[in-house]
């Protein structure tokens, strides 16, 4: 019998990436959904595609046992289509959803919103599911990595705020856990980071990652308001990012140790991640 074949999107990015490298070391059949042109290992087959154009989408899923499905939009306009693609197609999806999901009562803020949609779409379908659900992407500080590069500092807000930021490798194996098992059918695990680390720490472990000290200056709500304008970021998410983040400052993401749990391995520290990717700040 031939090993089913997963399905990945969001290949090129940081999770998806993860779990394109652990699947594929497992010995997995994989296939990448890309919109350009990729570089993957010899094995992973790659399959142009567009989750914003369901109908590309079904010549990826051929074949398709599994999905891991990483939605790249900030509305779930569309999203019911692309489901019932993968319902025709595929037995089972695994959704990187967020800790931030709300509930039909509350579904939380505008940043977070379209994950409580996705959810339950996704769980109404028929599909076998799981909906992961990390704290903030160890990832995020990339768009320190610029500033850092050329002057040494980080200039952001809320200098002191802490959490429990998850290494990307983490998230990607609870996904092969609930891709290749059936563990987590019908769960949504709550995935944290090893501890909750302040923004102004974050910045000094990178400076020891990359052998240059680095500094925290940190900037008012306002100031930083305008910056994520200027730098073209959409309105809503302007309006959520920084309120949600100064609300953690009181009221933090919890930590605890279900990445162990699952995959019998400790969560990655976020010094660790700093020197996993201290080539993108050197």
């Amino acid at each position: 019998m031939t090993q089913p074949r997963i399905l990945v999107t969001g290949a090129t990015g940081k999770v998806g990436g993860a779990v394109m490298t652990q699947l594929h070391a497992a010995g997995v059949p994989l296939r990448a959904l890309v919109r350009g042109e990729a570089d993957f290992p010899e094995g992973v087959e790659a399959v142009r595609g567009d989750l914003g154009d369901p109908a590309s989408v079904d010549t990826a899923l051929e074949g398709v046992d599994s999905v891991f499905l990483v939605w790249p939009f900030l509305g779930a306009e569309g999203a019911s289509d692309v489901i019932d693609a993968i319902g025709k197609r595929a037995r089972r999806v695994v959704y990187l959803s967020s800790a931030g999901v709300g509930n039909e009562e509350n579904p939380g803020e505008a940043i977070t919103m379209f994950h409580t949609e996705l959810e339950r779409l996704i769980e109404a379908s028929g599909l076998e599911w799981t909906a992961l659900r990390p704290t903030g992407f160890a990832s995020n500080t990339l768009g320190w990595a610029e500033e850092i590069r050329t002057t040494g500092a980080v200039r952001a807000p809320l200098a002191r705020l802490a959490r429990p930021l998850i290494h990307e490798a983490d998230i990607a194996a609870v996904a092969v856990q609930a891709l290749t098992t059936d563990a987590l059918l019908g769960a949504r695990p709550l995935i944290t980071g090893l501890e909750l680390i302040t923004q102004e720490r974050q910045a000094a472990l990178i400076g020891e990652a990359i052998g240059r000290p680095v500094r925290f200056e940190e900037i008012a709500l306002d100031e930083a308001v305008e910056q994520m304008r200027a730098a073209g970021y959409p309105a809503e998410l302007v309006e959520a990012v920084l309120p949600a983040q100064a609300e953690m400052l009181d009221n933090p993401e919890p930590v605890n140790d279900e990445v162990e749990r699952i995959t019998g391995t400790p969560a990655r520290s976020f010094r660790e991640w700093a020197v996993d990717h201290a080539a993108d700040f050197r």
